[in-house]
């Protein structure tokens, strides 16, 4: 049986935060230009921070409250597995960074990309990841602590779509 919801949440957020907060660091330290716009930086990283803050628990709920029960035999899903959790991250820095020699039409887009864009794509990950690991996973545990309820992921999830969950009654 995969790992309940909660579970998932705490690993899958805690390597995300960490993922994000040992890249922040390496570009803060090793790439002088990620240190550009600092306010900025700080601006959008703390939107990220807001907008999880808000949005995150009533997303949550949301798809505890669509989420049907499922027979433990149905649970067979693998999770994600943890070495993949910062992949997007990398690749949002990376792709941050690449835009920063686009030019043409998209110029006035891609003019403040570069390794600072970069650091606020990692930065914000590890807010995010902060996030669910602390304040989303508790959430889950307190209502499945109420509703005498255990919530899984189910299959069909997507970064893009949202979570599919089910649950199973204690």
């Amino acid at each position: 049986m995969p790992a309940a919801y909660a579970t998932r949440l705490r690993l899958e957020g805690g390597v995300l935060a960490a993922a994000g907060l040992a890249a922040s660091a390496a570009l803060i330290v090793r790439a002088p230009r990620s240190r550009r716009r600092p306010a900025s930086t700080v601006g959008q990283v703390a939107l990220v921070a807001v907008g999880i803050g808000v949005r995150g628990p009533a997303t949550v709920t949301a798809w505890m409250s669509a989420a049907k029960p499922v027979d433990a035999v149905q649970l067979t899903g693998e999770p994600t597995p943890l070495h993949h959790v910062p992949v997007p991250m990398l690749l949002g820095a990376l792709a941050a960074k690449a835009f920063e020699s686009v030019g043409g039409p998209l110029r006035p887009l891609t003019r403040h990309a570069g390794w600072d864009a970069a650091l606020r794509v990692t930065a914000g990950c590890a807010v995010v990841g902060g996030a669910q690991a602390l304040v989303l996973a508790r959430a889950v545990a307190a209502a499945e602590a109420r509703e005498g309820r255990t919530y899984f992921r189910l299959p069909g999830s997507r970064l893009g779509t949202g979570t599919r969950l089910g649950y199973t009654e204690r």
